[in-house]
C-alpha cells in the first residue's frame, strides 16, 4: 500500500468526489439518454478513473492492478468461477429456481447472446464497476479495509438504482415477487442486494490480492447468468 504522502493527502478529496461526480454522470447518460453508447462511454469512463487515480498519488497495487499476485488473483477468482457454474447448474436444474432465469432480455439470436456475453458485460459492466468500486473508490476513501469496503459497496448499491427500473417486466422472477412493490421499492431492494454483493466482491479482491478475483467472479456471475436465461427463454 502506498504510503499516504502529502501529495496524496491534498488530492484525495477532490480526486474522490470527481470520481462520484463521473460515475453518477455516466451512470445516468448510459442507462437513460444514450444507452446505445453505453460500452465506449463506459470503457473511456474506467480509463479516466485510473488516470484520476494516478494523479492523486495511487500505485497500481493501491487499485489492486500490481504485477505481484496475478497468479493468487487468478486462482481464487476460477474458484469463484467454479462456485457461479455450481449454482446455475443446480437452479436449472431445479424447476423452483428455474424461474429465475425467465428474462425477456436474454431473447434473442446467438449473435445477441455473444455480444452480451462476450462485449457488453465485460466492456460494459464488470470492467468499469471493478476498477471503480472495488479498485479505485477504496483507494480513495483510504483507512481500513472495512472503510474502504463499505463506502465503494454502498455507492456500488446506488450505482444500481437506474438498471433497476423495469426490472420486474423483463424478469418474471421478480416481476412475481416484486411486481407490487412499486419502482421505488424494487430500487430499494436493488440497493441493498447490490450493496451485499459489493461486500462479497471486495472479500474476492482481498483473499485473491487482485483485482482479477473479482473481475473473474464478476463476470461468471453476469455473463453465464445471461447464457443461462438465454437457454431457459429460448
Amino acid at each position: 500500500m502506498t504510503t499516504a504522502t502529502p501529495t496524496i493527502m491534498r488530492r484525495r478529496v477532490p480526486t474522490l468526489a470527481l470520481t462520484v461526480v463521473l460515475l453518477v454522470a455516466v451512470n445516468v447518460l448510459t442507462g437513460v439518454v444514450w444507452p446505445e453508447w453505453a460500452v465506449p462511454a463506459k470503457v473511456l469512463t474506467a480509463a479516466l478513473l485510473l488516470l484520476l487515480a494516478r494523479w492523486c498519488g495511487l500505485g497500481w497495487a493501491d487499485l489492486g492492478l500490481g504485477g505481484r499476485g496475478v497468479g493468487r488473483g487468478l486462482r481464487v477468482g476460477a474458484v469463484a468461477v467454479a462456485i457461479v457454474v455450481v449454482v446455475y447448474g443446480l437452479g436449472l436444474l431445479i424447476p423452483a429456481t428455474r424461474t429465475a432465469f425467465e428474462d425477456s432480455r436474454a431473447a434473442g439470436g446467438v449473435a445477441a447472446l455473444l455480444y452480451a456475453a462476450l462485449i457488453r458485460i465485460p466492456l460494459g459492466t464488470v470492467l468499469i464497476e471493478e476498477i471503480a468500486f472495488r479498485g479505485v473508490l477504496p483507494a480513495l476513501v483510504g483507512g481500513s479495509w472495512w472503510r474502504g469496503t463499505l463506502w465503494s459497496s454502498a455507492l456500488f448499491g446506488l450505482w444500481h438504482i437506474v438498471p433497476s427500473l423495469g426490472l420486474s417486466s423483463a424478469n418474471a422472477a421478480v416481476g412475481a415477487t416484486l411486481g407490487g412493490w412499486g419502482d421505488v421499492g424494487r430500487a430499494a431492494l436493488a440497493v441493498l442486494a447490490t450493496f451485499g454483493a459489493g461486500i462479497l466482491l471486495c472479500w474476492w479482491r482481498r483473499w485473491g490480492g487482485h483485482l482479477v478475483s473479482p473481475v473473474l467472479a464478476h463476470l461468471a456471475t453476469n455473463s453465464l447468468g445471461v447464457v443461462a436465461a438465454w437457454w431457459v427463454v429460448g
